[in-house]
């Protein structure tokens, strides 16, 4: 069914065909790399679009740890994070040299359970990082409350949701800051990047010190992460043979594709020096955000393709998912979850992606290592266990939605 074309949550998610020949073309500019036009057009175009002053860096995780940073607080205060989430973020709280606190997660909503975080606050609490887990909206105006009743900075993660003109929701418009990252598989791509965008003219401020101050990436690491669009565009339609495998194999080998998650970072490290985000990958991200608005009406076709098939079939869907939503991804609750990913395996559909069999992800990383202890939050240790996610990027078509509804049909109660 889609043996030439993998349905697929990381081969390159939003490598679509503009992204791969812009990347090529940039191949042949090296000049251009490191500065140019596109880096300060992203940020105009992200103010523009979110109100505020929009400050990039070399990745999203950095981008939260310089956040955090022109905070300027003191060791070991406190900054809450929901349970499931990925180890960077913490990563970027242990970097600061701040501690970071668990609060478990809504099962409807896998983002914090708002119920749960006053309990959470102590005397050395001092912010609260909210997530929009695969794009579901957190309940933000409820967090904006609890802060200001405790004098708390509301940090809002928009990795996974960019909102759009057509998004009537508040995502965005109630922390001090948000910060969002261009990551290879997030809303959308520059294959490395991220960006802070704040309205608070004293952190502004230090943003931009901090950013004046960043180092710039190497070459090298630049021409790795320009490969990363290309190598994938040619190693997808041949993956379910042995050819795609050996490719990708090889190509990491030689070190030409740069990991997503280092081991360091795997095992809570995470280096304290920030980058500036090269204007190679400022023209990827720029390119795409100019058509945010068609990337979330794609994720909100599939997603209603997938609600109504849900919901037709009794399939188990959380509360917190509706129809109208750009989801990231669509995720549903079942039991064997893990058995069914690899049941569909050879039907070259692969439905792993970091986040499931785990609480911290991904399923490698050593959450002790950021202060997490297994069995603290058990919403969030069922939803490792039981998620099963279904994609919606902009490389997934409808018809491969339909082909994967056909396969799951009798694998799911």
């Amino acid at each position: 069914m889609s043996f030439f074309r993998p349905i697929h949550h990381v081969f390159a998610p939003l490598a679509d065909r503009e992204q791969v020949w812009l990347a090529f073309k940039i191949l042949w500019q090296p000049w251009t790399w490191k500065r140019g036009p596109a880096h300060d057009a992203l940020e105009r175009e992200l103010a523009k679009r979110f109100g505020g002053e929009a400050v990039l860096f070399g990745s999203g995780r950095e981008a939260l740890l310089a956040i955090l940073q022109s905070l300027k607080l003191k060791k070991d205060e406190e900054v809450i994070v929901q349970a499931y989430t990925c180890i960077v973020v913490p990563n970027a709280v242990l970097a600061a040299n701040m501690v970071p606190v668990y609060v478990d997660i809504e099962r409807d909503t896998l983002n914090i359970d708002i119920d749960q975080v006053e309990a959470a606050i102590t005397s050395k609490t001092r912010a609260i990082i909210c997530q929009h887990t695969f794009g579901i909206p957190a309940f933000t105006k409820r967090l904006r409350e609890i802060c200001d009743r405790h004098s708390l900075f509301l940090i809002e993660d928009c990795a996974q949701m960019l909102p759009d003109k057509n998004e009537p929701r508040s995502i965005g418009l109630h922390g001090d800051v948000m910060f969002c990252s261009f990551g290879r598989d997030k809303a959308v791509s520059g294959v490395t990047g991220g960006a802070v965008v704040c309205r608070n003219k004293d952190i502004c401020g230090e943003l931009k010190r901090l950013q004046q101050d960043a180092q710039s990436l190497s070459l090298m690491r630049i021409k790795h992460l320009l490969h990363y669009p290309i190598l994938y565009w040619i190693a997808r339609p041949l993956y379910a043979l042995w050819i795609g495998k050996a490719f990708l194999a090889l190509a990491g080998r030689l070190r030409l594709l740069v990991p997503i998650v280092t081991s360091a970072e795997k095992h809570g490290s995470m280096r304290t020096t920030l980058h500036r985000m090269p204007d190679s990958c400022a023209r990827l991200a720029l390119q795409q955000l100019h058509k945010l608005e068609a990337i979330n009406a794609h994720r909100r076709n599939l997603t209603k393709y997938f609600f109504n098939e849900s919901t037709k079939r009794g399939w188990p869907m959380l509360l917190g998912v509706t129809p109208d939503l750009p989801l990231q991804k669509f995720p549903l609750f079942v039991n064997g979850a893990e058995g069914i990913r690899q049941r569909l395996k050879k039907h070259n559909v692969h439905l792993h992606d970091g986040w499931t069999g785990c609480v911290i992800c991904p399923a490698n990383a050593d959450g002790e290592c950021v202060g997490y202890k297994d069995g603290d939050d058990p919403a969030a240790d069922l939803a490792g266990e039981q998620i099963l996610s279904l994609p919606t990027h902009p490389t997934m078509t409808i018809k491969q939605a339909e082909e994967l509804v056909v396969l799951l049909a009798p694998l799911l109660p």
